[in-house]
């Protein structure tokens, strides 16, 4: 029996300069630098900041036929806009991300999506750094999913920051593990609750 092959979908959407196009680049340049086929794609809104902005990414084992996504594997919502209007389209058992420093109310899903909640502005707020939401919800994928380290997409950001923000690169790698150490907290917590019931 052959394995089966990796294929994996994912929507990251917010509002224009919640950096979910910056997000997107790193997790794609992440997956290539880890060996895997990739495509990205991006849209905006036509007022852009402040508008509607999502990113599609598609990492797999084999090439990829199409870049669309329509129905993701896995959803991370930076806002309240974002979320109710992609996460009816998450496929069954898929896995949706919201940033809940945002999001506050869950619309109605099906009951074998699994949701997961990460305050990712309070992250950054906490860096000092509350540009770097973005990378604090990468992080908490990259956690969740354990597909790539977040060492693999802190390699990454030189090659897909502008030159001229460089030097945000070490805040944003922070942010990065901070929102991967949410999560392994969160795991850690359900064990120990696990073990003492």
């Amino acid at each position: 029996m052959t394995a089966k092959k990796f294929y994996e979908e994912i929507i990251i959407a917010g509002f224009g300069g919640q950096g979910i196009m910056l997000a997107g680049k790193v997790l794609a340049q992440t997956a290539m630098k880890c060996g895997k086929e990739v495509t990205y794609m991006q849209s905006y809104s036509a007022e852009v900041r402040g508008g509607t902005a999502n990113c599609m990414v598609v990492i797999a084992d084999e090439p990829i036929a199409c870049p669309i996504v329509s129905n993701p594997n896995t959803l991370i919502a930076m806002n309240k806009a974002s979320l109710n209007k992609f996460a009816p389209c998450l496929k069954k058992d898929g896995l949706l991300i919201i940033n809940s420093s945002l999001i506050k109310d869950m619309p109605e899903l099906a009951g074998t999506i699994e949701t997961l909640a990460v305050p990712a502005d309070n992250i950054a707020i906490e860096l000092g750094s509350p540009r770097s939401a973005n990378m604090a919800a990468l992080g908490a994928y990259l956690q969740k999913r354990q597909l790539f380290s977040t060492e693999a997409a802190t390699d990454c950001l030189a090659a897909v920051f502008d030159r001229q923000y460089h030097k945000a690169i070490p805040v944003n790698a922070k942010a990065l593990h901070s929102g991967a150490e949410f999560v392994k907290n969160i795991k850690m917590k359900d064990e120990k609750l696990r073990t003492t019931t």
